[in-house]
């Protein structure tokens, strides 16, 4: 009788056991689906996020393409400008007039001094002072 009440006991344990182990698995399951449910999500984010990039950058490069098409093509047209004017027309007095002129590499010349002191006054020790003979050094040479 003993071992029939011993035998119930530890089936009623071994199914206890049964189930726990049936639920820690089942939670296990749950944690590794929703951990492969973040990795996906975050590599669909990624796969967006560069998609937009790329669709930026595509648009970029056609924007680019558009402006230089028309640079080229105004470049082009002012050319053709160039050729279909007669060189007679551009060697006209008119013509002369409105052509910039070249520019200096240097600033014209500055007009000389009035006052043999005026170049005294350049150096820093008159600067504080009026150029006068103590002052710009002649009685010490």
């Amino acid at each position: 009788m003993k071992s029939k009440k011993v035998k119930k006991s530890i089936e009623k344990t071994a199914a206890k056991l049964a189930k726990k182990v049936a639920k820690l698995l089942e939670k296990e399951n749950k944690e590794k689906e929703k951990k492969s449910k973040k990795v996906q999500k975050a590599a669909e984010a990624k796969v967006k996020k560069e998609a937009k990039k790329a669709t930026k950058n595509a648009d970029k490069a056609a924007k680019n393409a558009a402006r230089t098409a028309a640079k080229k093509a105004k470049n082009a047209e002012v050319a053709a400008n160039l050729k279909s004017t007669p060189a007679s027309a551009a060697a006209t007095p008119g013509a002369a007039a409105a052509a910039p002129k070249p520019r200096t590499s240097r600033p014209a010349a500055k007009p000389a001094a009035a006052a043999p002191g005026a170049a005294a006054s350049r150096t820093r020790k008159s600067r504080a002072t009026p150029a006068t003979p103590e002052t710009s050094g002649a009685d010490k040479a």
